[in-house]
């Protein structure tokens, strides 16, 4: 998606409830227990996004600033707004060539490097040991960082296997908080653990309303494993933003379709990382922890599963 279309994109929601009210506060009650999800804290700043426990025992804020397609001073002006609105969380990628920017905002933001949560990702061109070696230092000089909170393989192509083991001695280094993977199937999991030593904390994937990966979804948290969302508003496709159902749900609690997204994301304990170049919608994303949707909404935005990718460039 080039820069013109993307900014297209991103004004997607100026039709919604500009006149929803936002509060100030956050009530934290995820839809399921703690038991089933991990323990859900406060960041230890002024940012008053919760955050869950990843199985080494890391806390990862559970809504992040994604920043895939964003470039030049757009992203790194975007990733300093976010910083300053609250989010803590900073997803990018090598592959999205902005990492220089996305450093350079935190940079501007002000905020101490150890208050963030910074996600980056190997490319299957840098898929095995060495190569995957080199890649990781390349992306912590352009992030102008000396560690990665959570470093993921970016596709499960290529030696991934070999990536892994690289991977897990720059965790037990402490150059890495947490390591994790993206875009992997449960059965391309599996073929990771038959050498992996140390488990994934983190599956990053496409899930949203209209592909909700439940069996992906299920077999992860079984196995430890915490969901995070790339595209949790499917970029506006198939007109999510206009959904009637979750409109008629947004409106019993003057929300907009994307805070209701985001809302259904945060109570089934998966991580979300909206992105967006304005300020407002920033705003906006954050203000979904002062009311909860109800088992019957819940079921609704469930019975909206397509069960296909909206992103069939990506398969």
């Amino acid at each position: 998606m080039d820069i013109k279309n993307q900014q297209k994109e991103i004004n997607r929601r100026d039709f919604l409830q500009k006149s929803a009210v936002f509060a100030t506060s956050a009530i934290l009650l995820p839809f399921l227990g703690d038991s089933a999800y991990g323990a859900i804290d406060l960041m230890k700043d002024n940012s008053t996004v919760p955050t869950v426990k990843l199985n080494n025992g890391l806390l990862m804020p559970t809504l992040g600033f994604g920043t895939y397609s964003l470039r030049n001073e757009i992203c790194e002006r975007s990733v300093a707004e976010a910083i300053s609105v609250g989010y803590r969380l900073i997803d990018t990628a090598s592959r999205y060539g902005n990492e220089t920017f996305v450093g350079s905002g935190i940079k501007k933001s002000g905020i101490k490097r150890e208050e963030l949560f910074i996600t980056s990702k190997i490319w299957v061109d840098d898929a095995g040991y060495e190569k995957a070696k080199t890649a990781f230092e390349t992306s912590l000089k352009k992030l102008d960082t000396d560690y990665l909170d959570l470093y993921l393989i970016h596709r499960p192509r290529g030696d991934f296997k070999g990536s892994w083991r690289m991977m897990e001695e720059l965790y037990k280094e402490g150059k890495i908080k947490a390591i994790g993977i993206s875009n992997f199937t449960p059965a391309q999991y599996e073929d990771l653990m038959s050498v992996a030593k140390i488990k994934p904390a983190v599956n990053q994937i496409e899930t949203h309303a209209f592909f909700q990966e439940k069996d992906s979804y299920t077999y992860m948290n079984t196995h430890g494993v915490r969901t995070e969302a790339w595209a949790p508003f499917a970029e506006g496709r198939n007109g999510l933003f206009t959904n009637q159902a979750l409109a008629d749900i947004g409106k019993k609690h003057n929300k907009s379709n994307a805070q209701v997204s985001l809302r259904w994301h945060y109570q089934r304990g998966v991580v979300a990382i909206p992105r967006t170049v304005q300020k407002a919608h920033m705003t906006e994303n954050l203000n979904i922890f002062d009311f909860k949707l109800s088992e019957s909404e819940m079921k609704a935005i469930s019975a909206l599963d397509l069960n296909v990718s909206q992103f069939p460039e990506w398969t």
